[in-house]
Formats: C-alpha cells, sequence, structure tokens
C-alpha cells in the first residue's frame, strides 16, 4: 500500500474491468480505460459481421425500391450504383461502431463518453477551441503534401480499387463528404482512442504507436490493393497519428491531424478530377 502522499492524484473517474492485463508503474491517465482485449475482440467480430450484412441490405434495398439491376450492385463490376451503395453502407457501419463503443462504455463507467474514449482538452476554461487545434490542423495539412510528394514516385500502373470506386461525380461528392467529415472523427475515436490505449497498455507506448498505426494503415488496404507504396505511406500516417495522441495524450489533436490531412488530401484530388490530369 502505498502513502497518501505518493498515491496517483487526478484520475479519471472510470474502474479498470478485473480482466484488463496488469498495468505498468507510471503509466499514463489516458490509458486507464475500462475495457480491454474481450471488448476488442468482440469489436472486431461484430465488425465483420455488420460490413456484410449492412452492405448485402443497402444492396437489396437498391434493388428492391429504387429499380436498381441487381447485377449493377451484386456483381464484379464497379458500377454507380455499386459505388454508391458500398459508401453509404460505409457510413452506416461508421455510425454503428460509435453505437457499439457508446453503450460499452455506457455500462463500464459513469464519466462522460468522449471524455471516457479519450477526447481530452478540446476547448479551454472559457469554452473556447484551443489555439493548438489550428496548429495540429495545419500538420495535417503538411502532412499530405509530403505523402503526396513522396506518394508520386510510388504510383501503381495499376487502376487502384479506390479510382474504380470514384468514377461518378455522386461518388465522389459522397466520398468527400465522409472523408472530411465522418472518417477523421470515427476512425480517431476507433483507432487512437478504443484500440490504442488497449495495446499500449500491453505492449508499451512505443508498441502501441507502432501497431495501431500499422492495423490503421492496412484498414485501408483494400481500396489501395495493387498499390503496396501507398499502403506503406498510410502505414506511415497511422503511425504519425498515434503518436500525436500519445504525445497528447487527447484524440482531439490526432483528430484535427488527420481533418487536415484529409481535407488537403481531398482538395487535391478535386483538382485532379476538374483539371482531366493522368497518373
Amino acid at each position: 500500500m502505498g502513502s497518501p502522499e505518493t498515491a496517483p492524484q487526478n484520475l479519471p473517474d472510470i474502474s479498470l474491468p478485473p480482466t484488463s492485463p496488469q498495468l505498468r508503474v507510471g503509466i499514463s491517465d489516458d490509458l486507464l480505460v475500462p475495457w480491454g482485449w474481450l471488448e476488442v475482440a468482440l469489436f472486431v467480430i461484430l465488425a465483420v459481421i455488420a460490413s456484410v450484412v449492412v452492405t448485402w441490405g443497402v444492396a437489396e434495398v437498391a434493388v428492391r425500391f429504387f429499380g436498381v439491376k441487381p447485377d449493377n450492385v451484386f456483381g464484379a463490376t464497379m458500377s454507380t450504383a455499386k459505388s454508391v451503395v458500398v459508401l453509404l453502407s460505409q457510413a452506416m457501419i461508421d455510425g454503428f461502431a460509435i453505437l457499439y463503443l457508446y453503450l460499452m462504455v455506457l455500462g463500464r463507467t459513469r464519466a462522460p463518453f468522449w471524455q471516457s474514449i479519450g477526447w481530452r482538452d478540446m476547448y479551454t476554461a472559457s469554452g473556447k477551441l484551443r489555439p493548438s487545434s489550428l496548429q495540429f490542423l495545419a500538420g495535417g495539412a503538411v502532412l499530405a503534401v509530403v505523402v503526396s510528394f513522396a506518394g508520386g514516385f510510388l504510383n501503381s500502373k495499376e487502376t487502384l480499387p479506390i479510382e474504380q470506386l470514384l468514377q461518378a461525380r455522386v461518388s465522389i461528392l459522397l466520398f468527400g463528404v465522409l472523408g472530411v467529415l465522418v472518417a477523421p472523427l470515427v476512425e480517431e475515436t476507433i483507432f487512437r482512442g478504443f484500440l490504442y490505449p488497449v495495446i499500449a497498455r500491453q505492449f508499451g507506448i512505443t508498441a502501441g504507436i507502432a501497431l495501431t498505426g500499422t492495423l490503421f494503415g492496412l484498414m485501408h488496404a483494400a481500396q489501395l490493393w495493387g498499390g503496396w507504396g501507398q499502403i506503406a505511406l498510410l502505414i506511415l500516417v497511422g503511425v504519425v497519428l498515434t503518436w500525436v495522441r500519445a504525445r497528447t495524450g487527447t484524440v482531439a489533436a490526432s483528430y484535427f491531424v488527420h481533418l487536415g490531412y484529409n481535407g488537403l488530401q481531398l482538395v487535391g484530388y478535386l483538382i485532379y478530377v476538374v483539371s482531366g490530369a493522368h497518373h
């Protein structure tokens, strides 16, 4: 038993589950989360099931209620209708993911959801957004420039799946909305808020940054299949985002970096499409 003078102070109002891994001495407060590997495994299983069921369900709705031909949504070729189904399905899956996390946290702590999942210190005492948010946003834009420049030397001659997905204007519009307004929020909450603390608590901060960043990049591998250099760059982006989260102790910081990164990438892609540029 430690004396009162050496007891940790100002810990979050949460308790660790009995099955949580043994914590290292001096572990930072932002890793003290009330979930562990069991919740992560359940999340992955439900995500796989949801991706199949939701995508099939949206495709069925398109066929039965909007007169879309079955071959256009269930076939192997990426049509405009199929691209819309894929993007809308992803938006729904993202919503279910946040709902799962909310219910999971609700059943384990009385602390506010967003604070428990890692979103801390976004605002000053007066309720204003911290000035550092703009710095992280600019840092994300710089990261996008660096990655785009490096990617110019790694372009694959093959047509990547994401290029097939974004052939129609409606697909580009949906992708842009999801990529800027939804993806940074959901992906940072899942990877840097939910997953990173469990990995870092088990294997240490350095391994947590590397593993979480790698998983983030591999999650996007299906969109870039065949573009191995681009996948490697996305893993690097994931590592940078997780490092920011670890360095600052808040998902809010990595979110603004992610937002700046995706925002500038979208602007660059729109310029590419409008100008009719080729690889």
